[in-house]
């Protein structure tokens, strides 16, 4: 076991992973909400490209179309809120595997926030850190295995790939064509970024633990609440 570490001390990650645990939850509820109103959006869209008139139809697509826009507002705003709350959580957890293991952070700690912004670096550069973090974490000469972030990863990147593709059919959104396929993209991209959430928490979870678990194990390191 590794010596006391000078002049060195770490910060407990539990209240800020606590906060970050309900705040992607709160993505969660409010992606189920966009599930709905995706749902609804496809069901009349389709009804249209399949030739529906009449008043009550255009009727029910302006309302599903007025709660479309209000479920993508609410997740603009949610997920605002979790990525503040989720990047403090992480500039923490960054911190302390900087103290844990310093030669395995191939990265300056303000990449821990810049790396999520990037354009093209945010693909894979914030699963990079995360691994790095999740290898200082474990327990000395050991490593866990790396399936739950890559499988949170490839979920997350396929709910923006979806949304990308959603995107392509903005110019059409006004048409019962664009609105459907808008609203196929959304449903996708909505369910993936769900699972995305809950596996988020798991890591959230699961390496606010190691880190805990690993600094009462560490002599002559300060755990500062």
């Amino acid at each position: 076991m590794p010596g006391p570490i000078p002049m060195s001390y770490l910060r407990s990650p539990i209240g800020l992973g606590r906060a970050a645990v309900v705040l992607l939850g709160l993505v969660i509820a409010v992606d189920l909400f966009a599930v709905y109103a995706d749902f609804s959006l496809y069901d009349v869209t389709g009804d249209l490209v399949n030739g529906a008139t009449g008043e009550a139809v255009f009727r029910r697509t302006d309302a599903v179309v007025s709660l479309d826009s209000l479920a993508g507002k609410v997740q603009l705003g949610s997920l605002a809120v979790c990525v503040i709350g989720y990047l403090c959580w992480f500039v923490r957890v960054r911190a302390n595997a900087g103290v844990f293991d310093p030669g395995e952070q191939s990265l300056q700690p303000w990449w821990a926030v810049v790396g999520w912004f990037v354009p093209f670096l945010n693909l894979w550069y914030p699963r990079g850190i995360t691994l790095e973090i999740w290898d200082a974490s474990g327990p000395e000469g050991t490593r866990r295995s790396h399936l739950l972030v890559n499988v949170w990863w490839t979920l997350w990147i396929l709910s923006l790939i979806a949304d990308w593709m959603g995107d392509l059919h903005y110019e059409e959104r006004f048409g019962a064509g664009g609105n459907h396929a808008v609203a196929e993209f959304s449903l996708i991209a909505d369910v993936a970024e769900i699972v995305a959430a809950a596996l988020a928490i798991l890591v959230v979870l699961r390496l606010t633990r190691m880190q805990h678990e690993k600094a009462l194990a560490r002599a002559g390191v300060r755990v500062e609440v």
